[in-house]
């Protein structure tokens, strides 16, 4: 088999078989097939796309390129959630404990945040001594014991993913639908969940700026997941203006933490119920919607949620104090407030520059080797809907480089659109899809 046969075939438009995405796959893991050929193959599949078929064995293959995690000695159905990202984005901190809360096992692989602010492990470094570092066995017996665990992604968790990726980022065709979903769930499947919830945001904060995308984003990974013999259903979110209040790492842990004692923002409580009653039905933990909604609001009232999140924190090293005084958390030398430089109703805030504005401060990685303060960030206090005059406090920045801040407050106040006309009520959540089919709300 050739390499240039392979790139011939898909540049003239047709299928590739198995065996060819294997080859190239494990070849180019290997380093056995240089770049330039790869760069070539994935413009072809730019140009000319994968078949669903395709893109379930590109899975496969990339998953199939390193170690996978047997996580058959945890009791019960697995259920793994990932949302394709966004900004003030901290569902995991909620969702899993009040998941685990209900009795279904939360086994999570996590990665550390390359962007506007840290990833899942980021955040909750932010809790002193709380660390991912463990042995397998400690991760399963965690899970086991108390329902939940974090750990870090491994370097040998689908490495062939990891190299097309950093390929596909310098050669202009990360943009394709079937290269993204099969990235995603290679990860996904190499962790060994048996079922799979996405979160797959859209908006100007989102990967998928546009609903239709989004949904076609959506609909391929819960084929590829159906193609792979794991049930997967996907939930479209919005991400036009960022989730929650806050945005940046300890900021973040403390409004996780507020949710869970049933003072949060009520955006980041309901998209946490919605996802958490797809994992409570995938797990067979409740028989209807109704039902697991119910459930998983009594984890919030009960303050079961919280106590799992205090148990969870424990079990990893971290300080519990830090959980129940939140002002123990990490914290910035300034506090600045930003005003509004006009009067009207805020139309539109964009989540992305929201997230500019929180990577200047320090909030996020620029590069791998960027280091991220977590006491830095922002806290969102008037929303989209909300009629503010001008002078009027619209967010709060908390920074530890006062030049960083006038840049960043510059940024921010550019992300707010303010107009005399109030906006539409923009849908929380516009649709979920399963095997069956696209269910729009």
């Amino acid at each position: 088999m050739r390499m240039y046969d392979i790139i011939l075939k898909k540049r003239n438009g047709q299928e590739l078989t198995k065996e060819e995405i294997d080859f190239f796959v494990e070849g180019y893991t290997k380093g056995e097939i240089p770049d330039y050929q790869v760069s070539a193959l994935l413009m072809a599949i730019y140009f000319n796309k994968m078949s669903k078929r395709e893109t379930a064995d590109l899975t496969m293959a990339m998953v199939n390129s390193g170690e996978t995690i047997d996580l058959s000695e945890i009791e019960g159905i697995k259920v793994d959630k990932h949302s394709t990202g966004g900004v003030g984005d901290k569902t995991t901190l909620v969702l899993a404990p009040m998941v685990a809360a209900c009795g279904v096992p939360v086994a999570k692989m996590s990665g550390r945040g390359l962007g506007h602010t840290g990833g899942t492990i980021d955040k909750l470094e932010s809790i002193k001594g709380f660390s991912v570092e463990m042995t397998k066995k400690q991760f399963i017996d965690n899970v086991n014991k108390i329902k939940m665990a974090v750990g870090g992604q491994t370097a040998d968790l689908a490495p062939a993913d990891k190299k097309l990726y950093a390929l596909r980022d310098v050669t202009a065709t990360v943009d394709n639908v079937s290269l993204i979903a099969s990235s995603i769930m290679s990860k996904k499947i190499a962790a060994g969940a048996d079922a799979i919830v996405l979160d797959v945001k859209t908006g100007t904060g989102a990967f998928m700026k546009t609903l239709e995308d989004s949904f076609e984003l959506a609909q391929e990974m819960v084929d590829i997941g159906t193609n792979v013999g794991r049930n997967t259903i996907a939930v479209i979110s919005d991400m036009d203006q960022p989730l929650g209040y806050a945005v940046g790492n300890a900021l973040e842990v403390k409004e996780a933490v507020e949710t869970l004692k049933g003072h949060g923002p009520e955006d980041l409580l309901e998209l946490c119920i919605v996802l958490g009653t797809q994992m409570l039905l995938l797990a067979g933990k409740a028989k209807t919607e109704e039902e697991a909604r119910k459930m998983l609001q009594e984890t919030i009232t009960s303050g079961s949620a919280y106590e799992k999140f205090k148990e969870f924190v424990k079990a990893q090293g971290g300080d519990v104090s830090v959980i129940e005084d939140l002002e123990l958390l990490p914290k910035a030398e300034h506090v600045i407030e930003v005003k509004s430089d006009r009067e009207g109703y805020i139309t539109k805030i964009v989540a992305d520059q929201i997230g500019i504005a929180a990577l200047i401060l320090g909030a996020g990685r620029e590069t791998k080797e960027s280091s991220i303060d977590p006491a830095v960030g922002i806290v969102i206090k008037e929303k989209v809907g909300s009629y503010v005059k001008k002078g009027d406090v619209i967010a709060y920045l908390y920074a530890n480089d006062l030049n960083k801040a006038k840049i960043s407050e510059q940024k921010l106040l550019e992300a707010y659109h303010i107009e005399e006309k109030k906006p539409e009520e923009r849908p929380l959540i516009f649709g979920i899809v399963t095997k069956d089919g696209i269910k729009r709300f």
